[in-house]
């Protein structure tokens, strides 16, 4: 209940870095694993498809994270933040994370499908960093202001991938 109303939008955020372990937490509240015995999410999508791939920019590098072991899988070098939104306050936070759907794992859905249900399992995703960032004091807002041609090209990821949302992190400025 506590993190329910302490929950909102925050865009300043301060440029210090999170430590890994609570990076570690955001991840795993985002989209990880909490039902070992199936692979299922902390972060629910239709008909399982979890097609959902969070993408963690960082000021030196981009990497995936991996679900399944709890890992950051290296993607890039460099800084992506400016990528990541059209607002400056994006190119400054410590953390970005990028939803990213995998279309070709929603198998049955038509085009309007394959749209409604990504956009909703982001959404999945992005609600329960809001949570987790109410709980623990950060800042966040989830952003649909992005040049999502750019950043599919930036990020080299495969024509079947979108992009649906990002979402800074950080301290509170």
């Amino acid at each position: 209940m506590e993190a329910l109303r302490a929950r909102q939008s925050r865009r300043q955020l301060s440029v210090r870095a999170l430590p890994e372990k609570m990076l570690s937490n955001l991840l795993w509240a985002a989209n990880g694993v909490n039902r070992p015995q199936t692979g299922q999410r902390t972060a629910p999508t239709a008909v399982n498809w979890q097609e959902i791939g969070t993408y963690v920019v960082l000021p030196e590098a981009v990497y995936l994270y991996e679900a399944a072991s709890h890992t950051l899988q290296w993607v890039m070098g460099g800084d992506l933040r400016k990528f990541t939104g059209v607002q400056e306050f994006m190119w400054k936070a410590p953390l970005v994370l990028v939803f990213a759907a995998d279309l070709s794992k929603m198998k049955g859905a038509d085009d309007v499908g394959l749209r409604l249900f990504s956009a909703t399992d982001a959404a999945f995703s992005v609600e329960n960093v809001y949570l987790f960032c109410a709980s623990e004091g950060l800042s966040t807002v989830a952003i649909a202001s992005v040049d999502k041609p750019a950043l599919h090209k930036k990020l080299d990821l495969r024509p079947e991938q979108e992009i649906v949302l990002t979402q800074p992190v950080g301290y509170p400025a």
